[in-house]
C-alpha cells in the first residue's frame, strides 16, 4: 500500500507540478502529459494505442490499454480519465489524481485473470472549450466505439479523486441532497445517470465488496449540475452505461479550476484505499 501511494504521489507530482497546466494552448505540455502516461503504461508491460486527431491544429491523443479477457473478451469494461486541465490551474486533483488511479488500476490488474475485456483510456481534452462538442475526446472514442459495434457493459470515469475532508460541513450538495447524504466529505461518490443505474448498483456492490472506504451512490436527472460535467456524458450520448468516480468535485474542493489546484493539497492515504478499492472491484466485475 505504501509503494501504491508513492507511485500515485509521483504522478500527480509529475503532471500537476513538473508538466503543469496542460491543453491545446500550452500543446508541449499536453504532448509531455501524453508521453508521460504512455511512458506509465509501458513500465507496466502495456502498449499504449493512441487514436489521435487535431483540435485548434494541436495533435492530439486518446491513450488506450487493453486487457483481454480469457471466456469474454467481446465483453468490455472501460476505464477512463482526462489527463488535460483548464487554463490557469495545474489540475492536481482535476485530473492528475484520475490520472494517476488510472495508471495504477493497470498496473493492479496486470497478470489478474479476467474473463471481460479492460479497456483502460487517458483521454485528451475533457475541459472548456472541448466539453459538449465533437473535439472532446471521450465524445470521438465513443462514437467510434459505437461505430464498431463495441460491447462496453461499463464505463467508467475517474474524475477527481484526491480531495477528503472530516470536518463537519465539509461536503455541499445540489439542492436537497443534503438531506439523504453524509455532511462530511470523506467519501468516494459513485454516480450515474437513471439508464445506468443499475450499473451503478454493481459497481457499487463490488466497491463494498473489497474496500471499507466510505462511499456514497446517485443515480440522478443530468440535469442536475456536476451530473454529467465528465467524460461519462459522451458513453451516455452513445448509448452505453457509464458510472462517475468523484470526491464530488466543487461540492467539496475549494481550489476546482484555480492556480491553487496543485499537489501537496490532496490526501494520498484515502486516495490509495480509493484506488486500491477500484482496481479490486474491477477485477471482480471483470471475472
Amino acid at each position: 500500500m505504501i509503494e501504491v501511494e508513492q507511485r500515485l504521489r509521483r504522478h500527480v507530482h509529475a503532471l500537476a507540478g513538473e508538466i503543469g497546466e496542460r491543453h491545446v494552448w500550452r500543446p508541449q505540455a499536453l504532448h509531455a502529459a501524453a508521453d508521460y502516461i504512455r511512458a506509465q503504461f509501458a513500465a507496466s508491460g502495456f502498449a499504449a494505442a493512441a487514436q489521435a486527431y487535431k483540435a485548434h491544429g494541436v495533435r492530439c491523443e486518446n491513450l488506450e490499454v487493453t486487457i483481454p479477457g480469457s471466456r469474454r473478451p467481446g465483453e468490455i469494461i472501460l476505464v477512463g480519465a482526462h489527463y488535460d486541465t483548464v487554463e490557469g490551474s495545474p489540475g492536481a486533483d482535476d485530473n492528475a489524481s484520475g490520472v494517476a488511479g488510472l495508471i495504477e488500476i493497470a498496473r493492479e490488474l496486470r497478470g489478474r485473470p479476467l474473463q471481460r475485456t479492460v479497456k483502460l483510456v487517458a483521454f485528451v481534452n475533457e475541459e472548456p472549450p472541448f466539453f459538449h462538442f465533437g473535439q472532446m475526446g471521450s465524445e470521438r472514442y465513443a462514437r467510434a466505439a459505437r461505430a464498431r459495434g463495441d460491447d462496453i457493459r461499463l464505463m467508467l470515469s475517474l474524475e477527481m479523486l484526491g480531495c477528503y475532508y472530516d470536518e463537519p460541513g465539509s461536503q455541499a450538495y445540489p439542492p436537497f441532497l443534503k438531506w439523504f447524504y453524509p455532511e462530511r466529505g470523506n467519501f468516494i461518490a459513485f454516480v450515474s445517470n437513471l439508464r445506468s443505474r443499475r450499473a451503478l448498483a454493481e459497481l457499487t456492490a463490488a466497491f463494498r465488496t473489497h474496500s471499507d472506504f466510505p462511499c456514497e451512490r446517485l443515480a440522478s436527472p443530468t440535469f442536475v449540475p456536476g451530473i454529467s460535467w465528465s467524460d461519462q456524458r459522451s458513453f451516455w450520448r452513445a448509448g452505453y452505461p457509464a458510472v462517475m468516480v468523484t470526491d464530488t468535485s466543487f461540492y467539496r474542493y475549494p481550489h476546482y479550476h484555480l492556480p491553487t489546484d496543485t499537489s501537496e493539497r490532496l490526501r494520498y492515504p484515502e486516495m490509495t484505499r480509493v484506488v486500491q478499492g477500484l482496481a479490486r472491484a474491477l477485477a471482480a466485475l471483470a471475472r
